[in-house]
């Protein structure tokens, strides 16, 4: 019998078209302008890495709902698991009341994050409300007020969270005074390294540079409580420090009985071929921050700390919604898939997709960097490969190009495209959006 074909995008009329335009103009009318939307996407239905819109065109899904979408869109059985909940209760406030998948699904991660099992969960709506949680718990276990975060890192909006990110000046633009004591250093981008240096020879001068000079001059360090770090960071630019930078971090903590928080939001849930990212670093923090993937797209966050460290007394914390028994019940059959095959096919097909961006980038003057661990990859764009300058705005073209192709893509940092389809993705789909990608920045690049 003959193959069949690859499955490939299938775009039928102009974009937006005649549907999505109406859904447009009432959007326009009646929703806040403050969101970012890089081109007319009104989807009408997803079904693993695919989604098609209200025009019947059909788009391979690279962004996935923001790294939310583990399991892909729809997978039947967390889909399942959410109706069946439906159909006995929606909410009760676990806040107040007790509910079967809000422990189970505490134990479970108890059980798979990193450290040991005596482990307790604080669940909240959304990552910010983990990074708040986080705020709050550092503060109240250590009593100490103030927090280190680094540049480019991105843990949410809320006044405490965007106190911490420091990914866009736009996030934070007419927003002061926000929360005092935090102090921003810079983080391991080795690609642009602030301090002009080269790694290993560099001997880590962002860690020492906490200790030599914001401990000596600026804060003193038993007056920080945490310090807050994604293991892979991700508005920021999808920037993997090297293997040194997260243990040595961690020895500063242990130094100073700083408590080091992991921002695991992006990271986490399997997306980078391990269930977090800090694991592969082999390195342990005091407290986790998770969110995006762990419901496969329903709202759920968790901070997730010791028992010794969260220690705060009924009342200190809660949340009205955190913890939703729908979400919770997503979130325990989303784990059972990652745990049994997408997280290994996250590492498998992530490690194809490199080789050949890298490859791709050995043609092509204007892919600077080609970084990423598993489904987390970014493309950093530049003018050419010496000068490394940032290319923004073409950047951004490459994206709507590879949306009128079919194709959902969004970008980080300055000049990076991201790629983070589900962890559904298949060897033949992903080779079938590279195809995309290239085609796409050969247009915007003019390469004949």
């Amino acid at each position: 019998m003959r193959k069949s074909a690859m499955k490939k995008p299938s775009i039928k009329t102009n974009l937006p078209g005649p549907k999505a335009k109406e859904v447009l103009r009432c959007d326009n009318k009646y929703i806040s302008p403050s969101y970012t939307r890089p081109y007319p996407l009104v989807i009408e239905k997803g079904k693993g890495v695919w989604v098609t819109d209200v025009d019947g065109n059909t788009f391979l899904d690279f962004s996935a709902g923001i790294g939310v979408v583990a399991s892909g869109h729809s997978h039947p059985v967390v889909a399942k698991a959410a109706k069946e909940q439906l159909d006995k209760f929606f909410h009760m406030s676990g806040a107040d009341f007790y509910y079967v998948h809000q422990a189970k699904l505490a134990e479970k991660l108890a059980e798979i994050v990193p450290g040991a099992k005596n482990k307790k969960v604080l669940f909240g709506n959304s990552g910010t409300e983990a990074v708040e949680c986080a705020m709050k718990l550092a503060r109240y276990h250590t009593r100490r007020p103030r927090y280190i975060a680094f540049t480019g890192a991105f843990h949410g909006r809320t006044f405490g969270a965007l106190s911490l990110t420091a990914s866009k000046s736009i996030q934070r633009k007419y927003f002061a005074p926000l929360l005092p004591g935090v102090t921003h250093v810079p983080y391991a981008y080795c690609y642009r390294c602030p301090v002009h240096l080269d790694y290993p020879s560099c001997d880590l001068a962002c860690v020492k540079y906490i200790d030599e000079v914001v401990f000596k001059k600026l804060v003193p360090p038993e007056e920080v409580a945490a310090i807050f770090v994604e293991p892979i960071q991700g508005e920021g630019g999808y920037i993997v420090p090297p293997r040194r930078f997260l243990p040595t971090l961690r020895q500063l903590c242990n130094k100073y009985g700083i408590l080091l928080v992991d921002d695991e939001i992006q990271a986490g849930m399997g997306r980078t071929g391990r269930m977090f990212a800090i694991e592969h670093f082999n390195t342990k923090a005091d407290i986790y921050c998770i969110a995006k993937g762990i419901a496969s797209g329903l709202p759920l966050g968790a901070c997730v700390a010791r028992a010794g460290i969260m220690d705060w007394q009924p009342g200190a914390h809660a949340s009205t919604f955190g913890g939703n028994p729908v979400s919770c019940a997503a979130a325990l059959e989303t784990i059972q898939l990652l745990e049994h095959g997408l997280i290994e096919n996250a590492a498998a097909v992530g490690k194809v997709a490199i080789e050949r961006l890298k490859d791709m980038a050995r043609k092509y003057e204007f892919m600077g960097d080609v970084r990423g661990k598993g489904l987390m990859i970014g493309i950093e764009l530049v003018a050419d490969q010496a000068h490394k300058e940032p290319v923004g705005d073409r950047r951004n073209a490459v994206v709507y190009e590879a949306f009128k192709q079919g194709l959902l893509l969004l970008g980080a940092g300055q000049s990076v495209l991201r790629l983070i389809p589900p962890l559904v993705v298949s060897e033949p789909e992903m080779q079938v959006g590279i195809d995309i990608v290239e085609s796409a920045l050969k247009k915007i690049f003019r390469v004949t």
